[in-house]
């Protein structure tokens, strides 16, 4: 499972930073969070396939975390689509998206299925779910939580072995998850030869916030956070009256949390060179594992050991 930034920047964009827009990469499928301004030619720069994308998440309905939308769905009808694409978001996300949809006249090729949401599961597929819960921002924003279910544990060939079963086809049944029976009339479980379920990866994207507790529940014990690090702790004042987390609230969460990883996002357009490291000191002092988010920054998210 790879993430790949490929907005950073908050409220506007810089020479450097696009708007807001994580891509997460997970076998065939593509899912995008936020859809800033620019993004579709973020997606062409990194070379990933639209067809790829199957679903988009919005946190919240602010120009910055949306515009990029229209552009893309101009580009699906031009390109042919013909796959549905879903899109998530809170209160507001349909009549922004059929807006756009009566008034620029796309001459669609493809179902834009619309789903407005608040809190709780909202995706259910055969091997992740996705969960969202509201945030602390200026208007009704959420977080996301992309969550993989558990996987099988591990077959032993050595146990299958001592139990006298064939290697071939009983074997394969007994990793799908099927009984088996032997030439004697023995029956063998799956859970003779296979270990515990391993967890799956947990990715968490906080979108603009100030810091809320309800977070820290949300993404706790997650692989990757990627959480509002908008502006420096000596502004933690102006980023609480604009609805936003410091670097310092963000590495807090982080730390109490337990997650393995965390990326500051939504950098504010202020910071550049030597500041940008800064933030990322101020971060790495409560919280080790941080890191800056950048353009096209990659993030190889591995299963635990």
């Amino acid at each position: 499972m790879k993430v790949i930034f490929l907005g950073t920047s908050g409220s506007m964009p810089t020479k450097d930073r696009g708007l807001p827009a994580i891509a997460i990469r997970k076998e065939n499928e593509l899912l995008l969070f936020d859809c800033g301004e620019g993004t579709q030619r973020q997606m062409l720069k990194f070379n990933l396939k639209f067809g790829k994308l199957s679903k988009i998440f919005i946190t919240h309905i602010h120009g910055d975390h949306i515009l990029g939308i229209p552009g893309l769905i101009q580009t699906f009808s031009l390109l042919g689509r013909n796959t549905p694409l879903e899109i998530y978001g809170p209160p507001g996300i349909h009549e922004f998206l059929e807006a756009i949809i009566r008034t620029v006249k796309f001459a669609l090729t493809f179902d834009i299925k619309i789903h407005e949401i608040k809190k709780g599961v909202i995706v259910d597929e055969h091997n992740y779910y996705v969960e969202c819960m509201p945030v602390d921002h200026r208007i009704y924003a959420l977080a996301y939580a992309l969550i993989e279910k558990p996987r099988p544990g591990k077959f032993s060939p050595e146990k299958a072995e001592a139990l006298g079963i064939p290697k071939g086809p009983l074997w394969k049944k007994l990793q799908l998850g099927e009984p088996v029976m032997l030439e004697d009339g023995k029956v063998i479980r799956p859970e003779q030869v296979i270990g515990k379920p391993r967890p799956g990866r947990k990715i968490v994207y906080s979108g603009d916030t100030r810091p809320c507790d309800d977070m820290i529940n949300f993404a706790y014990g997650a692989d990757l956070l990627i959480h509002d690090g908008t502006f420096s702790y000596d502004l933690r004042e102006k980023a609480f009256e604009s609805g936003h987390s410091t670097t310092v609230d963000a590495a807090k969460i982080a730390l109490e949390a337990n997650v393995k990883k965390l990326a500051l996002f939504h950098i504010s357009p202020r910071y550049t060179g030597e500041d940008v490291i800064k933030l990322e000191e101020e971060a790495k002092k409560i919280f080790s594992e941080s890191c800056i988010s950048y353009d096209f920054l990659t993030i190889d998210v591995p299963y635990s050991s």
